[in-house]
């Protein structure tokens, strides 16, 4: 289980990737780590991609409808025009932001701010997502968690898209996604 730093007197901010496929709780992990920042007063602002509508316009959501509020964004650069003064900036979904995300998270982290993000860190395919390779590469801490294979039961670690779409994004729940272990996924993907 993941541990936050000691915060008490820190000068030196940090990066914190929260990755894994989909259902594994990497948004309910994110919501669990801001509130305790709120919790313990630090200043705290949440970030998510325009794009993002599926649960709520504005708030982050877990697919267990836990909730946090948090300001939507266009480009991984207006993160940096909201977050001065900022001790946490959390930031949901960082496979859908642009490749700046990655330079923002590390002028952040310059400035004394704790960086907290989650996303996914494999796309549909089962290949690299977005700026996520380069927030695990440049991150101090890194947390991969896992859901469970819906075809046998072990740890899964890929987004498996049951819904017939070639988009690399398509917003989607479990009505167009299902977590899969490695061998589940590559069978479900040779009978595509």
């Amino acid at each position: 289980m993941f541990t936050e730093p000691r915060l008490q007197g820190h000068t030196h901010g940090w990066i914190e990737v929260i990755c894994g496929s989909m259902f594994s709780g990497k948004t309910e992990e994110l919501i669990r780590r801001l509130r305790r920042a709120q919790f313990a007063n630090q200043k705290t602002e949440i970030f998510k991609p325009l794009l993002d509508t599926r649960y709520d316009e504005t708030a982050i959501v877990s697919h267990n409808a836990n909730s946090i509020p948090s300001t939507p964004v266009e480009h991984a650069s207006n993160i940096l025009l909201y977050a001065s003064e900022v001790e946490v900036v959390g930031i949901d979904e960082a496979q859908f932001f642009d490749d700046e995300l990655v330079s923002v998270a590390q002028q952040l982290a310059q400035r004394g701010s704790r960086v907290i993000v989650a996303g996914l860190d494999m796309d549909y395919l089962g290949k690299p997502f977005g700026p996520m390779p380069q927030l695990l590469a440049v991150a101090e801490y890194v947390t991969k968690v896992h859901a469970i294979c819906m075809v046998c039961g072990d740890l899964a670690s890929h987004s498996y898209r049951t819904a017939a779409s070639e988009n690399k994004v398509l917003l989607g729940e479990k009505d167009s996604y299902e977590p899969r272990c490695r061998a589940c996924f590559s069978a479900g993907m040779k009978t595509r």
